[in-house]
């Protein structure tokens, strides 16, 4: 029975080679030098669909995918409608952080009842994360290096993904709040779930098997 499984390129496709290697899944082409969006694999049935990584709900919530992998910050901001979530694949860690300039009191400007302006990919996450806390804010989708914002007046402060901190010391920028980890999962279209069950069973518990600690 044929199964489609949705990646994006980078990191999340290197890292997800060992679990795929798990199930038996090989594919043939690296997506990186590949310009397919469609790569065949090892088994006849078994197709890779790569697409952005913000899209790999999309595909799979309305069946064009069986199964993807996507990052807890792509499904939240999705809302993960009709997606099964059965596996946190513990891999493309990181967090998401609050930061801002280095000349920025970030501290008494919350504590002021300051109303900031905020720029992210992740309106739905800051939204949320700011309403917790009180903290009126204005909230402005960006699409590129959100670093800029806060260095050309655009914004007070930026949510972002946080890997290893040097993007942000490199533009003179300070994470100044932990919002929540990062990880990729693994989602499923829940009508496939039940109509090829006995073929994507096997591929879950081989990727469960094969999660890192």
């Amino acid at each position: 029975m044929k199964l489609t499984i949705a990646l994006s390129k980078g990191r999340i496709f290197e890292e997800t080679l060992p679990l795929l290697a798990a199930a038996g899944i090989v594919p043939a082409e690296d997506p990186e030098s590949s310009r397919k969006l469609v790569i065949d694999t090892n088994h006849e049935h078994v197709k890779l669909v790569i697409v952005r990584a913000s899209d790999v709900p999309t595909y799979v919530q309305y069946g064009a995918a069986d199964l993807g992998i996507a990052g807890r910050d792509v499904l939240i901001e999705h809302g993960g409608d009709g997606l099964y979530q059965p596996l946190d694949l513990n891999i493309a860690r990181c967090k998401m952080m609050v930061a801002v300039s280095n000349d920025f009191d970030y501290e008494a400007a919350v504590k002021h009842g300051a109303r900031l302006k905020i720029a992210t990919k992740y309106p739905q996450i800051a939204r949320e994360h700011f309403a917790r806390k009180g903290v009126h804010v204005d909230i402005i989708k960006l699409y590129g290096s959100m670093e800029l914002a806060p260095l050309v007046g655009l914004a007070d402060a930026i949510v972002d993904l946080v890997s290893t901190g040097n993007t942000l010391k490199a533009n003179n920028l300070l994470a100044v709040e932990h919002i929540l980890d990062i990880s990729s999962r693994l989602v499923v279209n829940q009508a496939a779930l039940k109509l090829k069950y006995s073929t994507i069973q096997p591929v879950l518990d081989a990727f469960a098997s094969a999660v890192p600690a």
